[in-house]
């Protein structure tokens, strides 16, 4: 884990050890690690001003730093993971002895308004394939990487971290590696298929490969690439997505998670089982997959007003 810079604060050991466990024992995401860390900085900092420890803390004080940051106008969301952040700490502590009590285990967290998914349309959709012109390397990448994007519903750190050895081509298959290094297989369709074949033809990834070949191992296994023969990172396949979705006119709009969006919604519209879609994205839980059924039940809802002679306006 890195250093925090000279400017922040520094942790206690306690917190440090906690940051640990999470990324050692449970397996969390570096991401998720860094939102902890800063979180903690916070928190611990807050305490340090009240002339409090983390030994002293009492439940009023776990209250007190989440309403003072809803005060300062932080989004409801970011309170809320802050509060995880700091009743797991708390949680850790108390398992693990090194306090007697979890003064957290009662604070509730802050409720989050749901926020449904802004799907593209399937014509959308198709504009924005239709957006990556030409045969060039480069361009078979870009069609690839949408295609499998809309095609499989793979976050965008399961899209960059795939290696040759998780895509089975003859099987029609991929092997992603989601949050909490949980590990899914991934149907292929047949367009993002061929567009891999594509991709791995003499004309597309091998034309990307160094001269002198790979100085890492991690590029010479990654499924795609930048223009550098290397890896391509998440703010590269990033500026793939929305550069193209620019051109389709989606500007603004687009992003590597409204792709996933728009596949768990079209498939959903088109009568897939909601545990499949579940199993599809790599959702832990089944809740989180029926966002997507309020957002296909309003679109029924408002064909069926617009359409239907008798149905008059929902209240």
């Amino acid at each position: 884990m890195s250093e925090p810079a000279r400017d922040e604060p520094s942790l206690p050991i306690e917190a440090l050890e906690f940051l640990t466990w999470l990324a050692i024992e449970r397996g969390r995401a570096a991401g998720t690690i860094e939102a902890y860390r800063r979180d903690l900085r916070g928190y611990t900092a807050w305490l340090a001003g009240r002339g409090r420890s983390l030994e002293q803390v009492v439940e009023d004080d776990l209250v007190a730093w989440l309403t003072t940051l809803a005060a300062d106008g932080l989004a409801p969301a970011t309170v809320k993971r802050a509060a995880v952040a700091a009743r797991q700490l708390h949680r850790y502590l108390a398992v693990e002895a090194v306090l007697p009590t979890d003064p957290g285990a009662d604070v509730e967290t802050p409720r989050v308004p749901s926020a449904l998914p802004k799907a593209l349309t399937e014509a959308e959709v198709t504009r924005l394939l239709d957006a990556v012109v030409g045969d060039e390397p480069v361009a078979r990448r870009d069609r690839a990487l949408l295609e499998v994007l809309y095609g499989t519903g793979l976050r965008i750190a399961e899209l960059v971290g795939l290696s040759l050895g998780d895509v089975d081509l003859d099987g029609a298959l991929l092997r992603a590696m989601g949050k909490g290094r949980r590990e899914r297989i991934v149907p292929i369709g047949r367009l993002a298929r061929q567009s891999l074949e594509a991709w791995f033809d003499p004309g597309g990834r091998p034309a990307l490969v160094p001269a002198g070949g790979h100085a890492r191992r991690g590029d010479a296994e990654a499924v795609f690439l930048n223009q550098r023969g290397g890896r391509l990172t998440r703010q590269g396949a990033w500026l793939v997505v929305t550069g193209h979705g620019a051109a389709a006119g989606l500007a603004g709009r687009l992003s590597p998670h409204v792709l996933r969006h728009s596949c768990a919604t079209h498939m959903l519209d088109r009568g897939a089982d909601i545990r499949a879609v579940q199993e599809l994205l790599g959702h832990a839980s089944i809740s989180t997959t029926q966002t997507y059924t309020k957002v296909t039940t309003d679109r029924l809802w408002r064909a069926y007003d617009a359409a239907h002679p008798r149905a008059g306006r929902r209240t």
